[in-house]
């Protein structure tokens, strides 16, 4: 297969996880000729998503970290002139992986994932392949707009298909808007899941019993994400699948409601000014005091002398001059801007809480959209798979070289200090706050308990998200590592979870979601590492990060962009794809309408694999731009 591939690119990217797929797509956008590789047997890097017996596969590979054995042959390649920079052969990203089963673990050696596709070589093994992929110009449109998982191409890149929409939810797809139906989306509009609310008995139900052999034969209803992110309504990301109407690819849906911790219980914090009059937590006065706060933020700037004498104060001090209660002070801080309470300047509040306000009510009554399927879709948007390259290598030239951070070999990163996220994944049989609808996507700030310390960020999702099967959630923990992340997050897992289902709990435990399986790991966090940290490395060699331990994405698109303008300072980035009645072609392209082509043979690629490396075909060109 690598010899059908051109020898020549104008930009090769090493590594699929999201910056890495935007950069592909802009430059292919631009007409750029691309090839988009990654050595890995699943797609999207540390951003991807699995099954569950895809994510047990993972949890052994990093755990094990065998070597893998490579092929010389390259080195023939390699001319004598020529100085070689060396890709590490292992990923050393993943660190302190445990992961544990605390509900029934009957039998469940011989059981299997529903429906489990053959598994995939292991890379580095011999014969191991790697995938290349083209922009997201010439790959057809996945149907969006359909939940089922027959509808969705058979050959997911993550080596798992997503689960199945047939149960555990009602979903159906429409462009209204959930929670505000008069909000008008942006045009091309993305589209968004509705769920219809469920009895109001559901929550005075005891959950229903779920084993370990369930969890194994449902797995393929699971899409697990590495990295736990939500998409700010009007974030960098939402912006850019807009413009570039990527987002007809994927569809999406409201995270319902914003949780506080406070005073060891879980309870919902109002956002919207609606949710503030109707909140039965505050009093009058406090709904009074909390409207004329926010107020004051949406535009904060026009008024400097309310807060520029706090400026080199934390924000949970100035929140503390402006005549809030406690428990606003609380929710303010943890619950709308999100911020640490020790290190967040007052400014940085402001902007913070500035940001999530503006967020309200774009397409629903929280600043948050969660991609069905996972967080790994969101690369899959940009391209998809298109041809295999062997292990054996094929010497191909290109002006400019992307490269994921953790494809570099120590050698090349001896200087760089590397940040690390602490995450944990659990699987629990109820909400951590029960209402009359059991479908409900949650995010959860827990505040620290030693001073210094980073607050928990936590997201629960539930099945019509299609990240978990029916009578489940999904809850993801995350926060910038201290120790190992199973140090860090197990004291928050137990403050809000029950891990002992056998044993006699206590009533408090009677009323807490009971896990049923967990997994902790640490993830390296590349982001702010600059080039001149990086040794060696040649002025047409860009690095890409991995996830950072943000809830956004605002990161990965700035990065992305940055290396763009780079490269290509006269292109626009991720501009729209032409409209097809703006097309014109030339006349020695138009054949004849007898001849009943629309393209001469000779103005074809000389091979698929060719057109769909060079992003935009050059035969083609906007209408608008003839001038």
């Amino acid at each position: 297969m690598a010899d059908n591939l051109p020898t020549e690119f104008d930009v090769v990217v090493i590594g699929t996880g999201l910056p890495e797929s935007i950069i592909a797509a802009a430059c292919a956008r631009s007409g750029q000729r691309v090839l988009h590789v990654d050595s890995k047997n699943y797609y999207g890097g540390n951003w991807a998503s699995f099954s569950f017996s895809g994510l047990l596969s993972w949890i052994k590979e990093n755990q094990q970290k065998t070597d893998i054995d490579e092929c010389e042959d390259w080195k023939k390649l390699i001319l004598e002139t020529e100085e070689v920079i060396s890709l590490s052969k292992k990923d050393k990203t993943i660190e302190h992986v445990e992961d544990f089963c605390f509900g029934d673990q009957d039998s469940a050696e011989d059981v299997e994932e529903a429906g489990a596709l053959p598994k995939l070589p292991v890379f580095g093994a011999p014969g191991a392949e790697g995938v290349a992929q083209e922009s997201e110009e010439e790959c057809p449109p996945v149907e969006s707009a359909l939940p089922e998982a027959e509808s969705r191409e058979p050959g997911k890149a993550t080596g798992t298909e997503p689960a199945s929409a047939t149960e555990g939810h009602d979903a159906e797809i429409t462009s209204e808007n959930e929670s505000s139906p008069s909000t008008a989306l942006d045009k091309p509009t993305l589209e968004l899941g509705k769920t219809e609310a469920a009895p109001s008995e559901i929550s005075a139900q005891e959950p229903k019993k779920i084993t370990y052999s369930q969890i194994v034969r449902e797995g393929r209803r699971f899409n697990i994400d590495l990295v736990s992110k939500l998409l700010y309504s009007r974030g960098l990301l939402i912006d850019l699948l807009i413009k570039s109407n990527v987002s007809r690819y994927a569809e999406f849906k409201n995270a319902t409601r914003i949780l506080a911790f406070r005073e060891g219980k879980v309870e919902q914090v109002p956002c919207s000014r609606a949710d503030v009059f109707n909140s039965r937590q505050l009093t009058m006065v406090e709904k009074r005091m909390l409207m004329k706060f926010l107020t004051f933020c949406l535009d904060y700037e026009q008024h400097p002398d309310e807060y520029q004498d706090y400026e080199n104060s934390t924000f949970a001090q100035f929140l503390r001059t402006r005549k809030l209660t406690p428990s606003l002070q609380h929710f303010i801080l943890h619950s709308i801007a999100m911020v640490s309470e020790t290190d967040c300047s007052t400014l940085e509040g402001l902007q913070a809480t500035k940001k999530f306000l503006q967020c309200l009510g774009r397409y629903g009554n929280t600043p948050f959209l969660f991609p069905l399927y996972g967080q790994g879709e969101i690369p899959q948007c940009f391209c998809s798979c298109k041809a295999i390259v062997d292990h054996f290598g094929q010497r191909i030239s290109a002006n400019y070289f992307i490269v994921e951070d953790s494809y570099l070999s120590e050698s090349v990163c001896t200087k760089v200090c590397y940040r690390q996220i602490s995450r944990a994944v659990l699987i629990t049989d109820q909400s951590l706050l029960n209402t009359d609808s059991e479908q409900q996507v949650s995010i959860l700030t827990v505040p620290p308990v030693d001073p210094g310390k980073p607050a928990v960020c936590v997201i629960e999702l539930c099945s019509s998200t299609m990240t978990c099967m029916k009578d489940t959630y999904l809850v993801h923990l995350t926060c910038p590592s201290t120790k190992t992340a199973r140090e860090d997050l197990e004291p928050v897992v137990q403050k809000l979870f029950n891990l002992n289902p056998e044993k006699e709990a206590e009533n408090e435990e009677l009323e807490k979601p009971r896990v049923l399986w967990a997994v902790y790991f640490n993830m390296r966090d590349s982001s702010g590492v600059e080039k001149s940290s990086y040794d060696g490395l040649p002025s047409n060699v860009y690095v890409c990060s991995g996830p950072d331990s943000a809830l956004g994405n605002d990161c990965a698109v700035k990065q992305a962009e940055t290396i763009f303008q780079e490269m290509f300072p006269a292109e626009e980035f991720c501009p729209a794809p032409p409209n097809p009645e703006d097309i014109i072609y030339d006349e020695d392209e138009i054949v004849p309408e007898e001849s009943g082509f629309s393209n001469s043979p000779e103005t074809k690629p000389e091979s698929a694999t060719e057109e769909s490396s060079s992003g935009d075909s050059a035969a083609v060109k906007k209408e608008d731009n003839e001038e």
